[in-house]
């Protein structure tokens, strides 16, 4: 108990002290996962509002697919991604793997068909209830997806707070393409098993804080997130 009381100690005054070593890793996990994030709500977004108003052959098997993408394994991810981005690999010659860019592609394949799937559902429902309308005013499906992603904007705004979470508690897949290389690609959660395993318990429950600071951020978020679209819903 005492090494245990002495560890916490040692973490909170880590955080407070905003110890240099500790923020650089925070910085670069941020850097990471918002990154992914903004280029998963781009390839996924425009991928949900398809599948949700598009009628085309196979767009149930489309659907299942992404759906099941949703559980893909981070490790699968992170050997898929290695192995293009070796040096033997079809992108070997761009020398990113064990770079922050690596980590940034690994996250990005991995959240993208959460966000997919989950903004699909959010504008199928939407275009479900205001199919009447959009028909009566002869709009196009460009018009109609804009007009869905502006009405929905709450709901997609907590999908991609979903996907950050995801993004920034990752480690299967990181460690693989970025190597945990100490000042280059040591995020939080590599850092975290890293320590532990090292022993150095301090640093570890340090970054663990700070980990736990902020996915109760984003699950706050997305709690004022989903009463704000409720408030409008009935305001």
């Amino acid at each position: 108990m005492q090494g245990m009381a002495e560890s916490l100690s040692l973490a909170g005054a880590l955080v407070l002290a905003a110890d240099p070593d500790l923020l650089q890793i925070v910085a670069l996990s941020l850097y990471v996962s918002l990154s992914a994030t903004v280029i998963a709500l781009c390839l996924g977004l425009p991928l949900g509002a398809l599948l949700a108003i598009g009628k085309f052959r196979g767009r149930g098997g489309v659907i299942v697919a992404v759906n099941a993408l949703m559980g893909l394994p981070p490790v699968v991810v992170g050997l898929i991604v290695y192995l293009y981005l070796s040096r033997s690999g079809p992108l070997g010659f761009l020398g990113l793997l064990y770079t922050p860019t690596a980590m940034i592609i690994a996250q990005t394949l991995l959240i993208t068909p959460i966000i997919a799937a989950l903004s699909r559902q959010v504008l199928e429902d939407l275009h479900l209830e205001y199919a009447e309308q959009f028909r009566s005013f002869c709009l196009t499906r460009r018009q109609t997806i804009q007009a869905l992603l502006w009405d929905g904007r709450y709901a997609l705004m907590t999908v991609g707070l979903a996907g950050f979470g995801r993004a920034i508690a990752e480690v299967g897949a990181v460690i693989i393409v970025g190597g945990n290389i100490d000042h280059l690609t040591r995020v939080m959660t590599t850092s975290i098993a890293l320590e532990t395993s090292k022993g150095d318990l301090p640093l570890a429950l340090a970054l663990g804080i700070v980990l736990l600071v902020i996915a109760l951020g984003v699950n706050a978020a997305v709690h004022s997130l989903r009463l704000s679209a409720v408030r409008q819903a009935y305001a």
